[in-house]
């Protein structure tokens, strides 16, 4: 399963510092350290046109502060580090030990900084959008276009890539030679369907929980839709995508 990280982070109090050969998805190596020393060059010059590049406010230079030292800031689980309404709604803290295990394999994070992080993963917290074009780099998307498909296809092997992304990170990668359910989640009211951000967010943080605690492993869209049905879910399937119906939160 495939998920998008969030824009806010929670920053470690303490804990050792970041060790990039730790992490998953050690074939990133080399495309991490290219964005990582990008990022920490442009955040250790001039802050205002390091936060003008980062799209973020005159109030929010602390942000530029942390990404300068983003290799000594002290670093905690991926799955403690994004938040926001996805992540609480997943809540992988308060999983099953069962379920906690099956996220350690089965879940995925696109990253702006790392590329793809599993929940485990020990990171710093970081302000980098998908949408950045870094100086001496160029887009961040572009860099990860071209290094993630070889492994997530390794990842997902002969099994189902369900892809929960938000259109930002749907450009980091788009789903080629892997069986691949992407999931949207509408909301209806006064007979009308619309995308809406806080139930997209909170419906697939429950849905990865839901999938995670039950131990399904689908290996279709179709089996998926059977599966999201069971556990409750309004599902209408077209094609590779599957539309998840809600009325309420």
């Amino acid at each position: 399963m495939l998920l998008p990280p969030s824009e806010g982070k929670s920053t470690a109090r303490r804990g050792r510092a970041l060790d990039p050969d730790g992490l998953s998805f050690p074939a990133l190596s080399g495309a991490r350290e290219r964005v990582l020393g990008a990022l920490e060059e442009l955040c250790g010059g001039d802050p205002a046109a390091a936060a003008k590049t980062l799209g973020l406010g005159a109030t929010q230079h602390d942000l530029v502060e942390l990404n300068a030292r983003l290799r000594t800031a002290p670093t905690q689980r991926a799955d403690q580090t994004y938040t926001g309404v996805l992540y609480d709604a997943l809540d992988v803290a308060t999983l099953s030990a069962a379920a906690r295990r099956r996220a350690a394999t089965r879940v995925a994070v696109t990253s702006s900084l790392f590329g793809l992080v599993r929940t485990a993963d020990r990171i710093p917290a970081y302000r980098l959008s998908g949408d950045t074009t870094l100086p001496g780099l160029g887009p961040v998307a572009a860099v990860w276009r071209e290094r993630l498909g070889p492994v997530l296809t390794d990842a997902v092997g002969g099994g189902l890539l369900v892809d929960l992304r938000s259109g930002t990170y749907v450009a980091f990668w788009r789903p080629a030679g892997v069986r691949t359910a992407s999931v949207r989640v509408l909301h209806e009211a006064n007979g009308r369907r619309q995308v809406v951000s806080h139930f997209n967010k909170a419906t697939k943080g429950r849905i990865v929980r839901a999938l995670l605690e039950a131990g399904a492993d689908p290996r279709t869209p179709a089996r998926l839709a059977e599966a999201l049905r069971d556990l409750g879910w309004v599902v209408e399937e077209d094609g590779n995508r599957l539309d998840v119906v809600v009325s309420e939160l």
